[in-house]
């Protein structure tokens, strides 16, 4: 497998710890969507795409998110300790829709994107800089929503394994961006830009960098 694209879009508050969003491209043939850069306790790290967990209502069988108090459809109130806890004792609001099973492709993933976030950083102060990524809407996920499904990973550092899926949101893929993505100069800019960041002096990581990415 190799990741052929990246495409990053930054977040214009420079506080939040939402860093950016991105789409990578496998084998120039399959996109996924909804990959979150998260500045965490040890520096900027990878969060998986996830949906919130849900279940259905014991009086109209309605289905609502864990965390819904009352059901959305018939206002029937709803047990607060419905999700399921983990070993931790964290309750499990979320599933992974896509995830590394094994750690050289969370390497290779967490490489590729960390690396293009840098690339981005730079194009993104340069005159016309026009992002790439296609955007659906993610500009409206509630910070308090996706803070919550990641928070874990600053303490914790995840398994690349089935048994991990639970931790980031993610909201429905849109259609993958294809064809030519952009110019000879663009693209110029960024091989020059990606040989400044991977120059032996050029420092990127520190020891236990993206630990979180599962």
């Amino acid at each position: 497998m190799e990741i052929t694209e990246v495409r990053i879009k930054l977040m214009g508050d420079p506080n939040d710890r939402l860093k950016a969003f991105c789409s990578i491209t496998l084998d120039g043939s399959f996109v996924v969507r909804d990959l979150k850069i998260i500045q965490g306790g040890k520096g900027p790290f990878v969060a998986m795409p996830s949906r919130k967990l849900t279940d259905k209502c014991p009086k109209c069988g309605s289905k609502n998110n864990l965390r819904a108090a009352f059901c959305n459809d018939c206002g029937q109130r709803l047990r607060p300790d419905r999700a399921v806890k983990g070993p931790d004792g964290r309750a499990k609001l979320y599933a992974d829709v896509a995830h590394p099973i094994n750690s050289h492709c969370r390497d290779k993933i967490q490489e590729h994107v960390l690396s293009a976030f840098d690339e981005e950083l730079i194009l993104a102060q340069q005159p016309g800089y026009e992002c790439r990524y296609d955007d659906y809407g993610e500009d409206n996920y509630a910070e308090s929503d996706w803070e919550s499904s990641v928070e874990v990973l600053d303490v914790v550092p995840m398994r690349a394994d089935a048994a991990s899926a639970e931790t980031h949101r993610l909201e429905p893929a849109a259609k993958s961006p294809s064809g030519p993505h952009h110019s000879a100069s663009e693209s110029a800019t960024r091989r020059e830009i990606a040989g400044r960041i991977h120059h032996p002096n050029h420092s990127q990581a520190a020891d236990g960098f993206g630990e979180g990415i599962i």
